[in-house]
């Protein structure tokens, strides 16, 4: 079962004084306020702008495996992760699985669902212990209403996600499994910031390889057949799940 904490503070923010000053915000908002700015849409705004959507929102605890959502379930608003990674993926009934997105921590989740007002048309699932939280859809519309600057960034991400989802068509369609592979790793060690130059670098693959396979649109067997070749050619050395390459330029240039 999820441990879902509800934030305890709809009747402080409704009763609140309005003096000329700032009033204090009571220590739960703050500290709300402080995990909403992981989201790329609340950048910018002050504490008291987002202590707005405190009512709307609510905590959950989600230990590894527990699935948040399944296909066709109603949504009732969006998921801001705040640690752990969450798995998005289809699901026949046969049991087959097509993993669409692996999120992590400062991702969302959700908002498009949300503003077509449809059920999910994928299941979520924690790949490790991970902490989110839920942001209620009535209040995020309210909220919406009255700042056009607001609803802007909402677009822009979501227009973001729409850029990336076309960008994985195309490499789907266009790019061999081995590029998608390359291409891969050079994401994940740039989001690590640990390559230095063209030396030696060492990635953490952040879950299972079948599962990275399935993101990839890729059999666990081809994956696994693609690494031993990159192996084979000196490219990268494989210890469990970590990844270590030899000489990151190296690695670029054998996309070129």
């Amino acid at each position: 079962m999820n441990d879902h904490c509800e934030i305890p503070c709809q009747e402080a923010l409704r009763d609140a004084p309005a003096p000329t000053e700032t009033p204090s915000l009571p220590p739960e908002v703050e500290r709300l306020c402080r995990l909403l700015r992981h989201a790329a849409m609340f950048q910018g705004l002050g504490c008291d702008e987002i202590a707005r959507f405190a009512r709307g929102v609510r905590e959950i605890k989600a230990p590894k495996g527990e699935i948040l959502f399944h296909r066709g379930d109603t949504c009732t608003g969006f998921h801001l992760i705040l640690s752990g990674q969450i798995k998005l993926a289809f699901t026949s009934a046969e049991g087959n699985e097509k993993v669409v997105d692996i999120l992590r921590p400062g991702q969302s989740f959700g908002e498009a669902v949300m503003f077509m007002d449809k059920p999910y048309v994928v299941m979520a699932q924690a790949l490790t212990d991970s902490t989110l939280l839920h942001i209620g859809k009535l209040v995020f519309f309210e909220e919406m209403n009255g700042d056009p600057l607001f609803c802007r960034k909402i677009i822009a991400g979501l227009a973001q996600r729409l850029h990336r989802l076309m960008g994985d068509v195309e490499s789907y369609s266009l790019r061999s499994g081995r590029e998608r592979i390359i291409g891969y790793l050079l994401r994940e060690e740039e989001m690590s910031g640990e390559g230095v130059g063209a030396g030696r670098v060492s990635i953490r693959l952040p879950t299972s390889k079948g599962t990275i396979a399935s993101r990839l649109n890729l059999t666990q067997e081809h994956f696994s057949r693609i690494l031993h070749e990159l192996t084979d050619s000196g490219l990268i050395e494989v210890e469990g799940r970590t990844i270590h390459i030899p000489c990151i330029e190296r690695l670029r240039g054998s996309l070129e």
